[in-house]
């Protein structure tokens, strides 16, 4: 038998469907990306409705393409939206996010009796990690990743996450440190850790990030640490401090922003003002060897006036950002700011995108420059070059006979755009 898996949205879901396909493999399927797959397993992304509809087409076309299919959808969409899903009569299975190991069952029960099946289960409030795991990564880019955290609590008010994920939940420190352990074994130079919101690991358990970062980093071999995206406001001075000890950890730190405008902040239910973040950054700098931030930005938000757009310009300008992503505000059924009369018109969120990402591609540039000069440690892809510590992209052009997973010290010797040419010391 043959499947085939298809992966939406974050490195969470990526990471979630490279575990799942680790999982059919191990019971006698095997891995397919044509119209010759028995069974397709489409991981759903819920955060903007633009991921909504992908998600549709997608169960739509992988149907046209393979009428005979056994198609299984899960994850947030169907979590966040069961009445939705359920209208896809194109999938016979449907899944949310609990008990993703179960899928197999499920398929495997589907492919003999052919009956459709709808199995997502609402959150019960007692829930708890579900240990799953990936050991095969793309070979392209030589990282691993490592989901450590799962939920969100935090309820901003334009976001679906925490109901299609439910309440922060744990990995064990054993259990990081086992899974690294196990991927540095396999040949992997560099693990992500991540999770839904990864600054809340621990908090129901009695640990904190640190503590993640302390177990994976005591593993041994050489290899370094990445994490995700980190909010501004969760961790303490100590954390900070006990982090930037922590040799093996990258000096790279993404932060959602989302606005830098204090009533935008304020109306999104973040916990934090630019006065605030402005002081993470600062910390970091000084704290950390040659770091660099990155960031998600949301524009158009409801009620974003001219004035407020043009704050948000202003202090992402000062931050220096190395890169950000830029999203268009989307309404989301159920939340509070979907409720707001004050949305802002397609047109002009479209403008105000391209003013940003204007500002943050001068940002990067300047980024770049900056780095000239500076030597570091790259890890080399099948790409042609690979990212620095700090997730600058550096392209190299006589390799003298190192491969791609190799960590190579390069002196940066000139900017192109956002990305460095180095040469390999």
């Amino acid at each position: 038998m043959k499947a085939r898996f298809v992966s939406l949205g974050c490195k969470v879901n990526q990471y979630e469907t490279q575990a799942l396909s680790s999982l059919f493999c191990q019971n006698g399927y095997q891995l397919t990306d044509g119209s010759d797959a028995d069974v397709a397993i489409i991981n759903s992304c819920t955060v903007t409705s633009l991921a909504d509809r992908k998600t549709r087409q997608v169960v739509r076309r992988l149907r046209r393409e393979m009428p005979n299919c056994v198609i299984a959808l899960t994850g947030c969409m169907p979590q966040s939206s069961p009445d939705a899903a359920a209208e896809l009569t194109e999938a016979d299975i449907i899944t949310g996010t609990t008990d993703r190991l179960g899928i197999l069952e499920l398929v495997n029960e589907q492919l003999k009796t052919k009956q459709r099946n709808f199995a997502v289960t609402p959150f019960s409030g007692k829930e708890v990690f579900e240990p799953i795991s990936a050991d095969r990564f793309s070979d392209s880019f030589q990282r691993a990743y490592l989901k450590i955290e799962d939920g969100c609590d935090r309820f901003c008010s334009y976001c679906v996450i925490p109901y299609a994920r439910g309440k922060v939940r744990s990995r064990s420190l054993f259990g990081i440190s086992s899974e690294v352990e196990k991927l540095v074994k396999a040949g992997y130079r560099e693990i992500v850790l991540t999770g839904i919101n990864i600054s809340r690991y621990g908090s129901d358990i009695g640990l904190t990030l640190k503590d993640a970062v302390a177990a994976a980093a005591a593993v041994e071999g050489d290899f370094r640490l990445r994490f995700g995206s980190v909010e501004p406001d969760l961790l303490t001075d100590e954390d900070w401090l006990a982090l930037s000890k922590t040799d093996k950890l990258c000096p790279h730190f993404h932060l959602p922003v989302q606005s830098g405008c204090d009533n935008t902040l304020a109306a999104m239910n973040r916990r934090y003002n630019m006065t605030q973040f402005f002081e993470t950054v600062a910390k970091i700098r000084a704290l950390f060897d040659n770091p660099s931030i990155t960031a998600d930005i949301i524009v158009g938000f409801p009620g974003e006036s001219d004035e407020d757009f043009e704050e948000t310009c202003r202090n992402i300008q000062k931050l220096g950002l190395l890169r950000a992503h830029i999203f268009e505000y989307s309404p989301r059924s159920g939340t509070p700011a979907a409720e707001r009369k004050d949305q802002i018109d397609p047109q002009l969120k479209k403008l105000r995108s391209t003013r940003l990402e204007d500002i943050c591609r001068k940002s990067a540039e300047q980024f770049a420059a900056g780095q000239v000069g500076k030597k570091a440690k790259l890890l080399l892809e099948a790409t042609g070059g690979g990212y620095t510590e700090n997730y600058l992209y550096v392209t190299v052009g006589d390799k003298k006979g190192h491969q791609p997973g190799e960590i190579v010290e390069v002196l940066l010797t000139r900017s192109e755009g956002a990305v460095c040419i180095g040469e390999i010391i």
